[in-house]
């Protein structure tokens, strides 16, 4: 039974899709253009910018007389309403685990939010366990967190695969350690020379199709 370690934000949980909808309403509640989404989705970098930094690049520019700790627990709180675990992701997981795959959420971020992200979306009862950078004390693409996935199921890392979207993070983990991967181009190409992906597909559905092909 071989592992496939998998990224959490834009691979099962749609975090882009969630923080654009609520950045829509947000930026209509406060009276600005509809044509500031760009700017702020720009502004997030797919939750890679601090929640303090985008909390402060909006208090700036739409002159907002609310203190940054307000947006920022905005910023954490709000897209959450809006995400939700696709019930065919669900079936995708649950289709891996009967073709005896064994599905573990490898993810940087801090521990108590992405749990609750986790649990909250009902994804815990689809996977057999998760690793979150915080409480690893290390992050992707480091092979250690993968290890430590690996040891959290008690099972080898022989035989697995890596799924993801993040270049770096994923594939740059899954070349690391040698490991087979399975990129989410999400509409993007690949342009970093120093690894490739094994397989590139557009979602987690067919990234885990990808997978379950190669037995």
């Amino acid at each position: 039974m071989p592992l496939v370690f998998l990224a959490l934000d834009d691979t099962l949980l749609d975090r882009s899709g969630a923080f654009r909808l609520w950045a829509k309403g947000f930026l209509d509640e406060i009276g600005a253009p509809a044509d500031e989404l760009d700017w702020l989705l720009s502004v997030d970098a797919d939750g890679l910018t601090s929640r303090w930094d985008v909390a402060d690049a909006i208090r700036d520019r739409y002159e907002l007389d609310v203190p940054s700790i307000d947006l920022l627990e905005e910023l954490h709180e709000g897209p959450l309403a809006y995400e939700k675990l696709d019930p065919l992701v669900a079936c995708a997981l649950q289709i891996s685990g009967d073709a005896g795959w064994v599905p573990v959420v490898v993810t940087n971020g801090p521990a108590e939010a992405q749990e609750s992200r986790i649990r909250r979306t009902g994804l815990d009862r689809y996977v057999a366990g998760w690793v979150i950078s915080e409480q690893a004390g290390v992050s992707k693409p480091n092979p250690r967190i993968f290890a430590m996935a690996a040891q959290r199921v008690r099972m080898r890392l022989g035989g697995a695969w890596v799924v993801g979207d993040s270049p770096e993070a994923d594939i740059g983990g899954a070349a690391a350690m040698g490991l087979p991967s399975v990129w989410l181009h999400r509409g993007r190409e690949w342009v970093d020379n120093r690894y490739a992906p094994t397989r590139v597909v557009g979602n987690i559905i067919q990234g885990l199709s990808a997978v379950m092909a190669t037995r």
